[in-house]
């Protein structure tokens, strides 16, 4: 099955977007989360949005398989623009399926965000989880430890804010649809990652 996010490059310049300045910085710890608004990485404005009750008891991690790892912020934002355009024009959803996205210098996007329901795992999830896209193809390797660390201080935050449930339950896209997502060495570590469980897709 083709990737969540499979898209040809010439997407990400079909549309405009006017940058802005504002982002957020939040502090975790003795370290900070970086989270690049929507209007911060030039967001289209989605057809429709649908609220997504909180806190969700799930957490899916994705990768984008194509593009491959962004290693700074122009890059990633040129990233993240193309997944939204593919999204929207081609797969025909309302939005960027995602509801957050890890660059691999880790920077966090907003995507949907967390109070809306997102299209990253299928009518069963969507309106139960929280979709985390961390950008690159990790079949054979690993995202860079920056997004590893972003991406766990992210779910961190989820919970601090009571996004998530305190015991919420983590799985890789494999395990909730027939997809190779997020790639096999990723979802390796994945597996030794808080949270996560066992569970083998089958046909729902």
């Amino acid at each position: 099955m083709v990737p969540l996010a499979f898209y040809y490059f010439r997407e990400t310049l079909k549309h405009s977007y006017v940058p802005k300045t504002t982002c957020w910085i939040i502090a975790m710890g003795e370290s900070e989360l970086t989270i690049i608004t929507r209007a911060q990485w030039g967001a289209r404005q989605p057809k429709s949005r649908a609220n997504l009750t909180s806190p969700v008891p799930y957490v899916i991690i994705h990768h984008s398989y194509e593009p491959d790892v962004c290693l700074n912020r122009s890059q990633c934002e040129k990233y993240v623009r193309g997944i939204q355009n593919f999204h929207m024009d081609t797969r025909g959803w309302d939005d960027i399926g995602y509801n957050f996205l890890v660059g691999g210098n880790g920077d966090v996007f907003e995507g949907r965000g967390w109070g809306v329901k997102g299209a990253q795992a299928g009518p069963d999830w969507n309106n139960r989880s929280i979709g985390i896209c961390f950008i690159g193809d990790f079949t054979d390797k690993l995202p860079p430890k920056e997004a590893i660390t972003a991406g766990k201080a992210l779910i961190q935050l989820g919970v601090d804010k009571k996004k998530l449930v305190a015991n919420y339950t983590l799985y890789g896209h494999r395990q909730v649809r027939p997809t190779e997502c997020p790639g096999n060495e990723f979802f390796n570590l994945v597996t030794h990652w808080d949270h996560w469980e066992p569970r083998n897709y089958t046909a729902e």
